[in-house]
């Protein structure tokens, strides 16, 4: 690919978020993108558009504490976990990057090759070769729980289930071992044929789980630790297995799948649909193979939106695809050695790799969409006073508002809530002591009265180049109405319109106080 475009569109990014915005929202072509010189980019808008991803992924951070080999990192609301084969787990904080004055936790006797947080955050799990999984306290990084796995079996992987009842540990013997969290007690156990246990994920619902082995077998169990399905998906092997958070329609016949990816020695990763049904049993449908690795693919994960894949591989490179086309988006080749791990933030657009060359890279990707939950767009299907209390710590989340989930939770904060919060009950009822946090949740909460009301916003009360509201709009010598700090930003950089790509005659720009005035009035009757 031709670096020219690059170049041309570094400095139009937020043209070019909108652009991609509108694209995916309608699905087809919304035109050509512009240089900010006012001339065509490229006239392949396709190719433009993914060199423009690329651009928009960027190392912001580095972690290098491990003296070994990083074998998996793991992201909750707040923290960021990985571990290595110097037989520890890290614990960083995602405000500033910075370890935990208890981190490193040290208690495995032999290399740690998995971690994951429960999802509430306020318990991290890990595995060892030493045949245990641990469970640590997040908040003042106490050791809770030392699990044995049946035989002693260096424990490969772990995960909890969705609602935290359980946790998956799967071994090297093919052992595989659901664990009560609350009694600490072996719940069930089963065993998986000709192989290593190697990969593990269970679906958003929790009624059932995958695993996968290095004899290549993809397994589905369900929570009974019944075997329903085997299938042969990667023939050398399989490596690592994911389940997106976000099901898929057919619109045939009405159902919702579930979409998983797998990856393995064979240096593919394969999408999967499953549907599990209780009148169907369980099916599931291969749908595509992404291809770009040119070596054995380690690690495989979807973001909170299920929007992205990452995957990382022996070849040393990261590549995130988009789900729904298969398209590469990103490819990140700053590792030195293979690429160990992957995982995308819940609440947050960062992306943490892991590597054999002893670091963690986190990436900022500069994508302006929620992460998780409903999102505000979609409030003519989904009121915000339906959201349950799920939807509205995404939604802290997505507002960097994380640290309030946990109180939010234990106050059973819905959507309706949300909406009926004040000062008083911020203070009064949820103990919020300081002004300038009850302050800012306030701000967010009435920023969501607003977005939530626009959906039915007149189009012509939207400025074209934020597509948001008009507070102050103004008239361009192109005719046209715009939020004024929107288009003094534009023509600080161009000369052009942004409705017409055509030469501005002049720069002036005229208060519009009649579209002013009918905003207030409108909003005014939105409110009664």
């Amino acid at each position: 690919m031709e670096l020219n475009p690059a170049r041309d569109v570094r400095g139009n990014k937020k043209s070019f978020n909108r652009y991609l915005g509108d694209k995916r929202k309608i699905r087809r072509n919304v035109g050509p993108l512009w240089k900010e010189t006012g001339d065509l980019a490229t006239q392949d808008v396709e190719k433009a558009e993914i060199f423009l991803f690329f651009q928009m992924a960027t190392l912001i951070h580095t972690l290098a504490d491990h003296s070994d080999d990083v074998n998996y990192c793991a992201f909750s609301s707040s923290y960021l976990a990985t571990c290595s084969l110097d037989k520890t787990i890290r614990v960083y904080s995602l405000s500033n990057f910075a370890e935990l004055p208890y981190s490193p936790l040290e208690g495995h006797a032999y290399a740690v090759h998995c971690c994951c947080f429960s999802p509430s955050g306020l318990v991290l799990a890990s595995c060892s070769t030493d045949g245990t999984s641990a469970l640590w306290d997040t908040r003042d990084g106490r050791r809770l729980a030392v699990l044995q796995q049946p035989g002693a079996s260096p424990v490969r992987v772990c995960r909890f289930s969705p609602e935290a009842a359980y946790l998956l540990a799967g071994a090297a013997d093919g052992s595989v071992v659901l664990w009560n969290v609350q009694s600490m007690k072996l719940y069930r156990s089963g065993n998986v044929k000709g192989g290593s246990l190697m990969a593990c994920a269970f679906s958003p619902n929790g009624n059932f789980f995958v695993t996968g082995s290095s004899s290549g077998d993809l397994t589905i169990w369900d929570d009974k630790m019944r075997c329903l399905y085997n299938e042969k998906a990667h023939d050398l092997g399989v490596t690592c297995c994911d389940i997106s958070s976000h099901p898929v329609s057919d619109s045939e016949n009405g159902f919702k799948y579930f979409q998983m990816a797998s990856c393995g020695q064979d240096n593919h990763i394969k999408l999967w649909l499953i549907l599990f049904a209780d009148f169907l049993g369980v099916q599931l449908k291969y749908k595509c193979t992404l291809n770009g690795h040119s070596a054995p693919v380690l690690a495989c994960a979807f973001s909170c939106d299920g929007q992205m894949i990452a995957s990382g591989s022996v070849d040393k490179c990261v590549i995130i695809y988009e789900t729904s086309t298969g398209n590469t988006l990103h490819t990140l080749s700053q590792h030195t050695r293979y690429v160990t791990t992957c995982a995308f933030a819940p609440c947050s657009p960062l992306l943490a790799t892991g590597s054999m060359d002893k670091t963690v890279h986190i990436w900022q990707l500069d994508l302006k969409q929620p992460c998780a939950g409903r999102t505000v767009e979609n409030e003519s299907k989904a009121a915000v006073e339906d959201w349950s209390e799920d939807d509205v710590s995404a939604w802290l989340c997505a507002q960097n508002l994380a640290d309030f989930v946990e109180l939010f939770k234990i106050n059973n904060i819905d959507g309706k809530e949300l909406l009926n919060l004040t000062k008083e009950s911020l203070a009064k009822e949820l103990k919020i002591e300081s002004l300038g946090l009850r302050s800012k949740v306030l701000q967010k909460i009435e920023e969501l009265r607003m977005t939530t009301i626009s959906v039915s916003v007149p189009d012509e009360f939207l400025c074209p180049i934020t597509r948001e509201l008009m507070k102050d709009p103004v008239i361009a010598t192109d005719g046209y109405s715009y939020e004024r700090e929107a288009m003094e930003n534009w023509i600080s950089n161009r000369r052009s319109s942004p409705m017409t790509n055509l030469p501005l005659h002049s720069l002036m720009l005229t208060p519009n106080r009649t579209l002013k005035m009918a905003i207030n009035r409108w909003l005014e009757t939105q409110q009664k």
